[in-house]
């Protein structure tokens, strides 16, 4: 088939959606794909040189006022279907899938709606109550709603320190902090709104860190994060050795069937189609809480979900198929 991979964006997360994207290219093209690159924060000024599209680069150019007019590029003239290589804000909040049905063009992982919603975690937070899928604890914060003081006695009386706050719409933990005691609160939502219009202030759990990929309404065995530092923060993401995976995770059998169940549910609550990676905390007594579903996880071959397919015999290749098999559908 004539695939077009959408790769880069705008967002924090640019160079991780190049690392994907070179991973899933030299897959597509493995299995016999014609593949054509957009980086939809390019617009019309797309590279003609392909490593381009995966090199470190200045930002000079790149914004997401770009996005509409990529989509009116001959590029997509006669493609089958676009793989959607993107992570972050415009890139799985539903602003490419939009453009895509706006071109008539199918495309992988979860649709508008709940593109837009797994990205939103307040959103997410209250389906996952609705649905009796286990969370944390939260509160939200927009600029100029609220009181430092009464806020910093909400969050001890309601979630207590340390707390978690973060952006409402990002991912790779971009502009998180574990905020340690009240003098902290005021510089982590700082940060959290450096990056969104609202800031999330969520109960910390003390734990395990734990993920589940779903693939074509499956869930996936379960994978455990070990990482170097208290959570599985930026560095530990995405630098060499700062973080330890198990998989299948060392968990009582009943525990794994109950996350899975629970990461299935989490999947369905938002919409989701096609695959998804559903992140979890647990704490000493087993007790599991859903922190989100990342509707567009990373991609490269030694990513979370390519781990997990590899535990349950699924090559790189074969996942990348049945990806695009689903999303034909």
């Amino acid at each position: 088939m004539k695939i077009a991979l959408l790769v880069g964006g705008s967002s924090p997360e640019r160079e991780i959606s190049k690392l994907s994207g070179i991973a899933v290219y030299n897959g597509l093209k493995e299995l016999g794909h014609e593949v054509v690159l957009v980086d939809p924060a390019y617009g019309k000024n797309q590279p003609e040189d392909i490593s381009k599209y995966f090199q470190k680069e200045d930002y000079t150019g790149i914004s997401s006022t770009n996005y509409v007019e990529s989509f009116e590029l001959e590029l997509f003239k006669d493609v089958n279907l676009a793989f959607i290589g993107l992570h972050g804000k415009w890139g799985e909040d539903g602003t490419v899938q939009s453009l895509l049905e706006l071109k008539g063009i199918k495309y992988t992982g979860s649709k508008v709606l709940a593109s837009s919603i797994s990205m939103d975690k307040n959103m997410s937070k209250i389906l996952f109550r609705n649905s009796k899928v286990g969370t944390a604890k939260w509160i939200t914060v927009s600029p100029g709603t609220f009181e430092l003081k009464p806020l910093q006695k909400a969050i001890k009386s309601d979630l207590g320190f340390p707390c978690i706050i973060k952006p409402n719409d990002q991912g790779s933990t971009v502009g998180l902090t574990i905020c340690k005691n009240k003098n902290q609160v005021e510089e982590a939502i700082a940060l959290a709104l450096k990056f969104s219009d609202k800031a999330l202030i969520e109960k910390y759990i003390p734990g395990r860190e734990l993920t589940v990929a779903i693939l074509e309404n499956e869930p996936l065995p379960v994978l455990e994060i070990k990482p170097k530092h208290l959570l599985y923060d930026y560095e530990c993401k995405y630098t060499s050795g700062m973080s330890e995976y198990e998989v299948p995770a060392k968990l009582p059998e009943k525990v794994k069937k109950k996350m899975q169940s629970q990461a299935l549910l989490a999947f369905k609550a938002l919409g989701c189609e096609g695959y998804a990676r559903v992140d979890f905390r647990v704490n000493k007594k087993y007790e599991i809480y859903c922190l989100e579903v990342n509707s567009l996880p990373g991609m490269t071959s030694t990513s979370l979900v390519p781990k997990m397919a590899k535990s349950a015999g699924i090559s790189f290749n074969e996942l990348l198929e049945r990806i695009i098999k689903t999303a034909l559908k």
